[in-house]
């Protein structure tokens, strides 16, 4: 099958991201010839824009007034565009020969496919699975994210183990292929999250629509990883806990609702003492305390949210026992010993 052109929107979020920039964008546009590219800026204040327009004429602009985020960010600009097919990449990956084809094929042939992933692998070691997405995202029964490949700091070598197009739960945001219209459908990201887990979040209500997330390792790119927040950033901790809260409180069946974030406030509070034992552990600490009280606080907005959710019980991609426990009781520390 032929991918045409006119179809697919390559579009990279920017931040101050000019070294990157530099360093992958003639690479996206010579591997990317099927596809439209735009770089979605954020308000940069580091000559990006005008890096990119003396530089590569053939990428279109589009610039948000302010930096807004993740979510918001890609929010503003994809409104702007009419292509079938949106491709969201961050700006601190290398792609490969061949690595939208692939996935646009997946989803020419499947209607219901929403949402793609490709193979993510580390730019650094690149024998190795990338944080980030490594080959596809899962969700345990309390709501922690891991993928075939990377179970919380554990990263598995590629061996082309998890090479078979498969259903996930969620597929990262690093790299996230997406049907426009279904995005447009469920109004996109979550501009709350403003970033960290809000490609979990669009996922999930995705899959509450009847819709798949897919995988297909038939495409391979390498992420640097941590190019806007690092592991040692208590915003991102910050984040990464308040989002986590919001996903679930919108998502979960009622069933289960009262009894995960019960468990998950417990297990936050856990997390927090093992912050205290490292470096800057207290800002950690406070960032959870934090996280918590901004998610009680806007519960009327979330209630709100959640009632114009259709929340699905039975979701493909969801490991219906605790990744938690496997990982730290039973000593499961890969995706193939579940």
């Amino acid at each position: 099958m032929e991918t045409q052109k006119i179809n697919t929107a390559v579009v990279i979020l920017n931040w101050n991201g000019i070294d990157w920039l530099k360093k992958f964008l003639p690479i996206i546009i010579d591997k990317s010839n099927i596809a439209n590219i735009y770089l979605a800026d954020n308000a940069s204040d580091d000559s990006s824009v005008e890096f990119v327009k003396n530089n590569f004429p053939a990428v279109n602009i589009i610039q948000n007034l302010y930096n807004v985020g993740f979510a918001k960010g890609y929010n503003q600009a994809l409104s702007k565009l009419t292509e079938k097919y949106f491709v969201l990449i961050n700006s601190d990956i290398e792609v490969t020969n061949n690595w939208i084809e692939p996935i646009i094929n997946l989803m020419e042939d499947d209607e219901l496919i929403s949402a793609c992933q490709p193979k993510i692998l580390d730019y650094n070691y690149k024998e190795k699975f990338e944080y980030a997405g490594a080959s596809g995202g899962f969700i345990d029964n309390l709501g922690y994210p891991f993928c075939r490949g990377r179970i919380f700091d554990t990263l598995e070598n590629d061996r082309n183990q998890y090479n078979d197009i498969s259903e996930v739960f969620w597929a990262t945001g690093a790299c996230l292929f997406v049907r426009s219209k279904h995005y447009k459908e469920v109004n996109g990201f979550d501009n709350d999250f403003f970033a960290h887990q809000e490609e979990i979040d669009l996922c999930w209500r995705l899959k509450n629509k009847g819709y798949k997330v897919m995988v297909n390792p038939q495409s391979i790119v390498y992420h640097v990883g941590g190019g806007t927040l690092d592991s040692s950033s208590a915003f991102k901790t910050y984040l990464n806990f308040r989002n986590n809260l919001y996903m679930l409180f919108k998502n979960l069946p009622v069933t289960d609702l009262i009894k995960t974030i019960f468990l998950r406030l417990i297990l936050d509070g856990i997390a927090g003492l093992k912050f205290i034992t490292k470096k800057r552990g207290l800002s950690h600490v406070l960032a959870i305390l934090r996280a918590h009280f901004v998610f009680y606080l806007n519960l009327p907005r979330l209630i709100s949210k959640r009632q114009k959710i259709n929340q699905c019980s039975n979701l493909s991609g969801k490991y219906n026992l605790s990744i938690l426990y496997r990982y730290y009781f039973k000593d499961q520390k890969t995706y193939s010993e579940l």
